[in-house]
């Protein structure tokens, strides 16, 4: 029997890392080059002082998803990275005082709606609950869960037309409000829309299964480390399975012949042999020289990028009494925020997500926390002069914070993340949220998983589908691994 081919992945996000994952514990051989010093990709870790801060996504769902990157590599998660359940998920507050606290359950749920908005609302949310979840599960078989590069992916009648009677291909907002007639219960239930870069108003209403995830499955977080320890958890485990991590190494060049991939040229001058290469990278600035080309389509010829956002993280001397994990602040403005966006211009009364971990003995000194504060803003497509932009966005929000309750945060050490700072940590367009959602840029009409001309290249990530967000890109991973294993040696 020929041996089976080597497979190198570009990139220890959390993609490659799923893809790394799920080859080792088949028992391929499986070389993962990173250019950063340590695993994460956008799931990354800044330190200030004695001060540890999670540099990407602060939200984690379907923790299903990831048990089963670390089941693919013979691993039990629970001991590797055991998680917590947030409770509540999450605290919406609005700007005539009222709150919302997200919790576990329908009952427990429909109890909070009740007190806030009453017995009518209440029953509305439990039928429009009912109809999230179905939604969700059959999105989650025809269209999260299933490669679309294979032709059984591509046609699914069935479920499209489904989904058409549930509304999902109206506007998220239409959907939302033909269940729910209170604005803040709206609100609730279509913020999420920002996740795949889109107004509601704009938003297919198929991401209503998104508002699933965050309200109905439960948010977690890893018990010790943040979120920077789901990476670090995934690289240990691939390493135990076998997949050989290569840090501080960058990829210069996938090589390709008539035949398909043949190997990867690296910063040191080095090459890996390769039949089967998985790009686990930004993939539009993949384009600038890394992939083969005229290389397939990769349907980036015309990117749609998705809003970026301005991030500070402070580090504060004490945890702020009564805080919950994570804390959705909205401002009074709505409709304007989003065409703000859209036009490129600062929100004029943004919402604001503020997450504050309890400290793990890692994230600050002993009674000490951090707290990090984000606001959408426009990506570098609609430009700006973000020298000048940056200080004043800095300066209100610390006005904001300040009248949310959150005292002086002025003098506090801090870090900042703008558009020009997502650039130079290797995100195209100053965004760290890929590519936009709109229906071109939706399930069969994202980027390919794979390059069609050229068989061995495969791409797993934000950039592909299922899309954005923990779960998507972890599947994206997997289903690239799978991809490679059912192919020939």
């Amino acid at each position: 029997m020929a041996a089976r081919a080597p497979v190198v992945v570009i990139g220890a996000g959390l993609g490659g890392l799923a893809a790394a994952m799920r080859l080792a514990g088949a028992g391929r051989e499986v070389t993962v080059v990173e250019a950063g010093d340590a695993p994460g990709g956008c799931c990354g870790r800044a330190v200030l002082g004695p001060y540890r801060f999670d540099t990407g996504p602060s939200v984690l769902t379907m923790p299903g998803v990831l048990a089963e990157a670390f089941a693919s590599a013979g691993e039990d998660m629970e001991r590797w990275l055991p998680l917590r359940r947030l409770d509540p998920f999450y605290r919406l507050t609005y700007a005539d005082g009222s709150h919302l606290d997200v919790v576990a359950g329908a009952d427990a749920m429909a109890d909070r709606v009740r007190a806030l908005c009453g017995p009518t609302e209440a029953e509305r949310y439990r039928r429009f609950r009912r109809h999230l979840s179905a939604m969700f599960e059959v999105e989650w078989r025809a269209f999260i869960d299933r490669d679309m590069t294979r032709l059984r992916g591509l046609v699914q009648p069935r479920a499209l037309a489904a989904l058409a009677r549930m509304g999902g291909f109206r506007s998220l907002d239409r959907l939302v409000r033909r269940f729910l007639t209170d604005d803040r219960l709206v609100r609730a239930h279509t913020f999420q829309a920002l996740y795949v870069g889109l107004s509601p108003r704009r938003a297919l209403g198929v991401y209503a299964v998104i508002a699933h995830m965050d309200t109905v499955g439960g948010v977690y977080f890893p018990r010790e480390g943040g979120m920077h320890a789901i990476p670090l958890a995934m690289a240990s485990a691939a390493e135990k399975a076998g997949a050989r991590m290569r840090y501080g190494v960058r990829a210069t060049r996938v090589e390709a012949d008539g035949s398909g991939v043949t190997g990867v040229r690296l910063d040191t001058g080095e090459r890996l042999a390769a039949s089967h290469v998985v790009v686990a990278c930004d993939l539009a600035n993949a384009h600038r020289g890394l992939l083969p080309g005229p290389a397939g389509d990769w349907r980036l010829r015309r990117p749609r990028f998705s809003p970026s956002c301005l991030v500070v993280h402070f580090g504060l001397d004490r945890r702020p009494p009564g805080q919950a994990h994570h804390t959705l602040h909205f401002g009074k403005e709505w409709d304007a925020t989003f065409a703000a966006l859209e036009a490129g211009r600062p929100q004029p009364d943004p919402s604001l997500l503020v997450t504050c971990p309890e400290t793990d003995g890692e994230a600050g000194p002993g009674g000490h926390a951090t707290l990090s504060v984000l606001e959408p803003t426009a990506n570098l497509r609609g430009g700006g002069d973000w020298e000048r932009l940056t200080p004043r966005l800095v300066d209100r929000l610390l006005g904001r914070l300040a009248a949310l309750g959150y005292g002086d945060l002025s003098g506090a050490p801090r870090l900042v993340f703008d558009p020009p700072a997502w650039r130079r940590r290797g995100h195209a367009a100053g965004t760290p949220f890929a590519l936009d959602h709109r229906f071109t840029q939706t399930a069969w009409f994202r980027p390919s998983g794979t390059a069609r001309r050229v068989p061995g290249l495969h791409f797993a990530g934000m950039y592909t589908a299922p899309g954005v967000g923990v779960p998507p890109v972890l599947i994206s991973g997997r289903l690239a691994a799978e991809r490679i294993l059912e192919s020939r040696p």
